[in-house]
């Protein structure tokens, strides 16, 4: 799909695949989706082998009807335009659903034509549903048994051509100290959220090794292991932040903090402590 829309962003192809986003969901992230209920909830079926979920969205050109949409999904496994008999015109859904089939995974993809606002909605939900199930598992787990545990998360950035090596990195530190995780984000950056969820306070702890091991590896290919917010009041983010500029970077960054905000209220703690 990435080589597809670069391809067309080269060559500026009218009805070439142009992709905006992709967001990517693991198995452990579709099991609790079933769990929840929230895929019943939102009707959508997760076919019982999936061990990945992806959606993605893309450009349709200008006057793009439902229609024509479902045409183009018909002509991705034909020669000939379904709509009029004559040669099959290249089309935007028509190269995702090529791509798709070539992969074997077209019947377990559902196509959301432009204006069926409701059923994106419903997708967009079930991608928000992820990380509010696992809140909710750590939210519990604190409360029944132990105060002490808190999220144990990481937001990680790689180049591209690394996504596979960080995706399998993230897997191995967590699977290697016996952690339940879950891996959702945003694919099409190679920016993810790998989720411990904890079980006990020792889970929180293993968790955060494993989060620290992985932000060195990230940093060695040429990513950031702080694709977000919230450092300054995080005790894991802050070691992060240390490896990835050192003291004398960090010291750097106070200094400017400093001659741009002397009095310290803009955002106090957020990024530094």
């Amino acid at each position: 799909m990435r080589d597809a829309s670069v391809e067309t962003r080269r060559a500026r192809t009218r009805n070439g695949l142009d992709i905006v986003a992709v967001e990517y969901m693991d198995r452990r992230c579709l099991a609790l989706l079933r769990e929840d209920g929230s895929a019943r909830r939102l009707g959508v079926t997760i076919p019982n082998d999936a061990g990945t979920l992806l959606l993605a969205q893309i450009e349709f050109p200008p006057g793009t009807t439902t229609e024509r949409v479902y045409d183009e999904v018909a002509n991705a496994t034909t020669e000939t335009d379904v709509s009029g008999g004559g040669p099959r015109l290249d089309s935007p859904v028509g190269g995702l659903c090529r791509i798709i089939r070539d992969a074997d995974r077209l019947d377990a993809t559902e196509i959301v034509a432009p204006g069926d606002h409701a059923r994106a909605a419903a997708l967009l939900a079930l991608r928000e549903a992820v990380p509010e199930a696992v809140n909710r598992r750590v939210g519990i787990a604190k409360r029944t048994v132990d105060d002490t545990i808190e999220k144990t998360a990481a937001d990680m950035i790689v180049p591209f051509c690394h996504l596979g090596e960080s995706l399998t990195l993230f897997r191995g530190a967590f699977e290697s100290r016996g952690l339940d995780y879950a891996i959702w984000g945003h694919l099409s950056d190679a920016n993810v959220h790998p989720n411990v969820i904890p079980r006990s306070a020792d889970d929180v702890r293993r968790g955060k090794e494993a989060i620290l091991e992985c932000g060195r590896r990230v940093i060695e290919l040429g990513g950031c292991p702080l694709a977000e917010h919230g450092v300054g009041r995080n005790v894991v983010k802050r070691a992060l932040l240390r490896q990835l500029y050192g003291d004398r970077g960090i010291a750097e960054m106070h200094a400017v903090k400093r001659a741009l905000d002397p009095s310290g209220k803009l955002a106090p703690g957020v990024l530094l402590p």
